[in-house]
């Protein structure tokens, strides 16, 4: 999919990247399916998720896993009524642990999806979730 970009953000992680992978599939499996009430308002697609583990082709409610590569990348890409989006995942060593990156890119068709976009990215709020999702990842993934 090819959207244009929106932001990316960084989080150093004390730890080596086959560490952090497993906080971040748990994290992306878990924590970042819609719920299904406003998966539903949202018309979110995929709107059900797979079980099992995450490799290309499973879905979560509001993404499908466009591309899996570990311990290195997970590349997510879904859709709803306001907007096409997608959210990349990547690791990379660094000298202390490892760079965990999120890369957003998203569009926002038509005066509804403008309103969107200036409820979540204009707003500040999509900052503060992904600030706030990388800080949890690098938190698990520190804890024994």
């Amino acid at each position: 999919m090819e959207v244009p970009f929106i932001d990316e953000h960084r989080e150093l992680v004390p730890a080596p990247a086959e560490e952090v992978w497993p906080a971040l599939v748990a994290t992306v499996t878990h924590g970042l399916a819609a719920p299904a009430p406003l998966a539903a308002v949202l018309g979110t697609s995929p709107r059900h998720a797979t079980v099992g583990v995450l490799a290309t082709g499973s879905t979560i409610v509001g993404f499908a896993a466009a591309e899996v590569v570990p311990p290195r990348l997970i590349r997510l890409a879904g859709r709803h009524r306001f907007s096409r989006y997608e959210l990349v995942f990547t690791l990379e060593p660094a000298s202390g642990g490892t760079v965990l990156a999120a890369r957003s890119s998203a569009e926002f068709p038509g005066p509804h999806g403008f309103l969107y976009r200036t409820l979540v990215i204009t707003s500040g709020a999509h900052r503060l979730l992904v600030t706030r999702l990388l800080r949890t990842i690098a938190r698990r993934a520190s804890t024994p």
